[in-house]
């Protein structure tokens, strides 16, 4: 069934509470404050059985000034509206304020009921249906239903049921997809059950059961129970006025503003990017910075205004923000706010939110509002694009691009393998399902290539950069999974080529210089001439430009000319496998050698005997047991 949620809207005493329980038969007055003074504090809540077969949701507003972030409140996640205004009266200032305000929320369809129609006369009537049908031109109510109608007497209220209903079944309902969402609009405590909170759920559906985290907090619950107009239910879905009942967690820990989703499904933030539309009637600009009051959902966050391409906002502008909050706040691209000033408190401005959770712009750059503009006004393809970009080399899920770009994750995984198809986004982590922008990654490669290439300019006698070295000069904490992926593309494109633990460019060779060239000859030759006793390293280099030489040792060392032994003692390698093979051959005869045994053999000093045999350890060709030596078995 078709679930729709109408909102009240309008002046105080213009008679919302009574119409609504005129229609419903419910009194959505239920403070003992609320029937003292005869007015409105908090949200009330009724629903209505059209004679279509649907059900109607209805959230009744306060209409006092003071309390206008309650409505807003209950505005958030209405399909229509029912702007009450009273006959004896017409339009007043909490008229224009509400309907403004249902305007800056996205509410796209309602009418108007005239109320206290038995109190004026049939002259009086028509002159203050026509007085608001001439407000309302230009406005989404231009040519809506006005319906008279008396709530104490009843007169009108079948024909205003009648026009609901039409509208209701004119209405397409938005789809109950993506993650289950709900905004916290009132929390208690109910005797032997708990925690309960109530709202409309905004987006999805929950299930009894089913584990849910409250946010920004990230509090984790499982949901023991569900209402749906006072009526026990096993799921509830977008559209509903939904009661949870919340195992695990205490009241205390819950507040209005709060939002009950799918865990993982949001990211709390201190910044968001917004489309503002300022409200013409504003008696002057919105500055830089300015202080203001953000409401989205159920929450009021004060915050500032950031613009980005100018000093100030003018009466009537649209355009590109940034809100920067004192507390975070979980929300989704595409949802709906609204900007009342600091003091005195009034609405300015709203509109649709861009980026759920960017990081701070910088003012004055073309790019970031082209950006922008493509997150509002662009295609689907063209605002994943964007998001997929924005997140860089991190990356990006299918789960978080549905937060990013207010889009079924039907019909976004449909867009993500077209896009992988073109190459437009490229998948490196299919465990995560971590996505890269298709830009992002060639421009990653074509870094890794720069910085190679500079390897190479800066150490022209090393056969290669270490993979670890490259991983840490593209930036610290490097994705691992992602460096593997550039690797292994460019090394099947042919641009670079990977040699155990070193990366090189296809074109680079270790080519030594004449001088360098004499040096080396001179170091080998030593190497040579000394055999099994070695000299020292300083010793052999003693003269030469340290930092040179030891390049050059190293340039014998890759190329297996020297073997490293320990610091500052090399081996000529034949002359070492020598001595490895005469080692060999002992074991194999005599299964064990001890250090005396193995120095009177080589005929050398302490000084070699212990680095050796330590070093045949570490190759694996030999083990130690106690004071002895043994090949191991493998």
């Amino acid at each position: 069934m078709k679930q729709l949620v109408l909102g009240t809207a309008g002046h105080i005493d213009h008679g919302k509470t009574t119409l609504v329980k005129a229609l419903t038969g419910i009194e959505t007055d239920r403070l003992k404050e609320e029937k003292a003074r005869g007015i409105t504090i908090e949200l009330g809540f009724a629903h209505l059985d059209l004679p279509s077969g649907l059900r109607l949701g209805i959230v009744d507003v306060p209409g006092h000034e003071k309390f206008v972030k309650n409505m807003v409140a209950g505005a958030a996640g209405i399909d229509l509206v029912m702007l009450v205004i009273a006959a004896d009266e017409g339009v007043m200032p909490q008229t224009r304020e509400h309907l403004d305000i249902c305007r800056l929320l996205g509410v796209k369809r309602g009418l108007v009921a005239l109320t206290k129609a038995d109190m004026v006369d049939e002259e009086w009537l028509e002159l203050v249906s026509e007085d608001v049908a001439e407000y309302l031109e230009g406005s989404f109510l231009e040519g809506a239903p006005i319906m008279p109608v008396s709530s104490v007497k009843g007169n009108g209220v079948p024909e205003l049921v009648q026009a609901l209903d039409k509208l209701a079944q004119d209405l397409e309902e938005q789809p109950a997809s993506g993650p289950f969402r709900l905004p916290v609009d009132r929390v208690f405590t109910m005797k032997g059950f708990g925690t309960v909170i109530t709202g409309t759920a905004i987006g999805g559906r929950v299930e009894v059961g089913q584990e849910v985290t409250i946010y920004p907090q990230g509090l984790t619950s499982k949901v023991r129970g569900l209402q749906v107009h006072n009526l026990e239910v096993q799921s509830a879905r977008r559209g509903q006025r939904t009661a949870v009942n919340l195992q695990g967690l205490d009241k205390e820990n819950i507040e209005r503003g709060n939002v009950l989703a799918t865990p993982g499904s949001l990211v709390p933030s201190l910044w968001v990017d917004v489309e503002v539309k300022v409200l013409e009637t504003i008696a002057r600009p919105i500055k830089h910075r300015a202080p203001i009051r953000f409401h989205s959902g159920s929450v009021e966050i004060m915050g500032r205004v950031h613009t980005l391409d100018r000093e100030e906002l003018k009466p009537g502008e649209t355009v590109f923000c940034q809100v920067r909050l004192e507390q975070p706040v979980a929300v989704m691209a595409g949802d709906r706010y609204v900007l009342r000033s600091y003091s005195p408190v009034h609405t300015i401005a709203g509109g649709v939110i861009l980026h759920p959770h960017p990081g701070r712009h910088k003012r004055g750059r073309p790019e970031i509002m082209a950006d922008l503009a493509t997150l509002r006004q662009g295609q689907a393809v063209d605002k994943v694009a964007v998001m997929a970009r924005l997140a860089g080399e991190r990356g990006v899920t299918a789960g978080e691009l549905v937060r990013l770009v207010a889009l079924s994750p039907k019909d976004l995984d449909a867009l993500i393998n077209q896009m992988l198809s073109k190459q437009e986004l490229v998948r490196f982590d299919k465990e995560g399902g971590r996505l890269i922008a298709g830009q992002v990654q060639d421009e990653l490669m074509q870094r890794a290539l720069e910085l190679v290439a500079q390897f190479h300019q800066q150490q022209p006698l090393k056969p290669g950069m270490p993979r670890e070295e490259l991983k840490q000069r593209l930036g610290r904490g490097f994705e691992a999974k992602l460096f593997a992926h550039l690797l292994n593309r460019l090394a099947t494109g042919g641009e670079l080529v990977a040699e155990k633990d070193l990366l090189r460019l296809p074109t680079h060779q270790v080519r030594l210089a004449a001088d360098d060239a004499k040096l080396r000859e001179r170091i080998e030759k030593a190497y040579v001439q000394a055999g099994a006793s070695p000299p020292n390293l300083k010793d052999v280099i003693q003269g030469e430009d340290p930092k040179q030489a030891k390049q050059i040792v190293g340039v014998l060392v890759n190329e297996g000319v020297l073997t490293r032994i320990k610091e500052d003692l090399y081996y000529h390698t034949p002359a070492l496998a020598e001595i490895q093979g005469r080692l060999v051959e002992h074991l194999k005869a005599h299964e064990r050698v001890g250090t005396p045994q193995f120095k009177e053999m080589i005929g050398l000093s302490r000084k070699y005997v212990i680095p050796l045999l330590e070093h045949f350890d570490t190759k694996g060709l030999t083990m130690r047991l106690g004071d002895e030596r043994v090949l191991r078995k493998n």
